[in-house]
C-alpha cells in the first residue's frame, strides 16, 4: 500500500492536505479516486490508514480512519558524514535513512572538498527512503558544521563511533564493550582525516576508535557498513 510522510497531527477523522508534489503522485501517478486508502505517518503519531476524501483541482483531502501502528523510538544513533560529492553523499543519506539512523549531520573536515548541497534534495531523498522502508519517523538531515565547531559543542553523553581508516579495534567487539545508549558514527572525506584531527579524536573520552576491516572504503561504502555494524552490535535488529 502507498505510504506518505504528511507531517501533520494524525487521529481519526482529521482532514489531512498532502503538498501539491504527493497530490500529484496520489492522482496522476497512482490513480487513486475518492475513497481509495493509503497510509500516512508523521514521526509522533503512529501510522494511520487514510482514505480520499476528495480529489480537487488543485490537491487531494485525505480523511485519517484509524490507527495501525503505535509510533516506536528509532534506535539513538547519529550518522556524521563528511560533505562527499553528490552521488555518494545522496546514497548514504538514503542508506543511513533505511538503516534507521535517527539523525543525519554533515561537517566539514581539513581535506573536505567544496561541495555544492542540496539540503532540501537530500531531505526529500530521506523522506522517499523512509515511506519506501516502513520507518515511522523521517532523520532530519542538518546542515555542514566544520569538525572543530562540532566536537567543541559535543554533549559528551553520547558516544562517538571513529571509523578510522588507520586501524582502530574491530567494531563488533569494541561497540559491544561499550555498550548501548547514544551513540554518533563518524564517517571522514575522501581523503581522510589529517593526523592532528585523527590525534584529537582519538582522545576524546567519549570516543571508540573502530576498524571497519582491512581496505579503506569510500565515505557512502564506510556509512553503511559501519551503521550495519552498530544495528548488529548494539542496535535494534534483535528487537
Amino acid at each position: 500500500m502507498i505510504r506518505l510522510h504528511i507531517p501533520q497531527p494524525l487521529s481519526s477523522g482529521a482532514a489531512l492536505a498532502p503538498t501539491l508534489d504527493q497530490s500529484r503522485y496520489l492522482t496522476q501517478v497512482m490513480r487513486l479516486k475518492a475513497g481509495d486508502e493509503l497510509l500516512a505517518f508523521n514521526g509522533k503519531d503512529g501510522e494511520w490508514r487514510v482514505s480520499v476524501a476528495e480529489v480537487l483541482k488543485k490537491g487531494v483531502v485525505l480523511k485519517a480512519e484509524e490507527q495501525v501502528r503505535a509510533q516506536i523510538t528509532p534506535p539513538d544513533v547519529h550518522l556524521i558524514i563528511a560533505t562527499v560529492k553528490k552521488a555518494a553523499l545522496e546514497f548514504a543519506v538514503e542508506k543511513a535513512t533505511e538503516l534507521g539512523a535517527a539523525r543525519i549531520r554533515l561537517t566539514t573536515t581539513a581535506r573536505t572538498q567544496p561541495q555544492h548541497l542540496r539540503l532540501d534534495r537530500l531531505d526529500a531523498i530521506a523522506e522517499e527512503s523512509a515511506e519506501q522502508t516502513g520507518r515511522l519517523d523521517v532523520p532530519p538531515v542538518d546542515k555542514p558544521q566544520p569538525l572543530t565547531a562540532l566536537l567543541d559543542g559535543w554533549d559528551e553523553t553520547r558516544r562517538l563511533m571513529f571509523c578510522d581508516e588507520t586501524g582502530g579495534a574491530p567494531a563488533m567487539t569494541a561497540l559491544q564493550a561499550a555498550g548501548a545508549g547514544p551513540w554518533a558514527i563518524l564517517i571522514g572525506p575522501e581523503g581522510g582525516f589529517t593526523p592532528e584531527e585523527r590525534d584529537r579524536l582519538r582522545a576524546l573520552p567519549f570516543t571508540t576508535a573502530v576498524s571497519l576491516g582491512p581496505r579503506v572504503l569510500r565515505a557512502d561504502t564506510a556509512a553503511t557498513t559501519a551503521l550495519t555494524l552498530w544495528q548488529a552490535a548494539i542496535g535494534d535488529w534483535e528487537r
